[in-house]
């Protein structure tokens, strides 16, 4: 009886071994680490081929509580925009992926809604990281000459993920 109990006692220690090490592991290394990677080198790279800046959610808000003079662009479409969107932010939707052409009728259309000031710091956010309609509009604002265009990748799910509020169009 006295080596039944021992054994029991080395097996739920065993057990819960590995049950830390496991847990642990999984919160150091990530869910998925090699997705996180090609996400993150993705952004990096698509950032320094377009040349405009990337924003953390937190930093935005920041900006937006310091009353930064920052436009917010929605990229989504309009009914992600009028479902929920940063407060403040104005909406223009824009393709996935990688926008390669503009007509002049559309070059046209994006600079009414960035305005005329191109000093201005002009931050373009969509759904979430993956999503390509941020990229689109810092690459093209940078593109026509508007000097401090950013990105905020986290977009919208990083938004509502960290509490802060939205608004609602309808």
């Amino acid at each position: 009886m006295n080596g039944r109990r021992i054994l029991l006692s080395v097996l739920a220690c065993a057990l819960f071994a590995f049950q830390f090490v496991f847990v642990v592991d999984g919160f150091c290394t990530g869910i998925n680490e090699v997705q996180t990677e090609k996400i993150a080198v993705d952004l990096v790279r698509d950032t320094q081929k377009a040349g405009y800046g990337i924003v953390r959610t937190d930093e935005l808000k920041q900006w937006m509580d310091q009353k930064k003079n920052v436009l917010i662009v929605c990229a989504s479409p309009k009914a992600g925009y009028d479902k929920g969107h940063f407060p403040g932010a104005v909406s223009f939707e824009l393709p996935i992926p990688e926008m390669t052409e503009m007509s002049d009728a559309q070059k046209a259309a994006f600079i009414k809604t960035l305005g005329p000031d191109k000093d201005r710091v002009v931050v373009f956010y969509c759904g979430f990281t993956k999503c390509t309609r941020s990229h689109n509009g810092a690459m093209w604002a940078k593109t026509l000459g508007y000097k401090h265009a950013y990105r905020c990748p986290g977009g919208i799910k990083g938004w509502t993920e960290a509490g802060f509020p939205i608004e609602k169009t309808k």
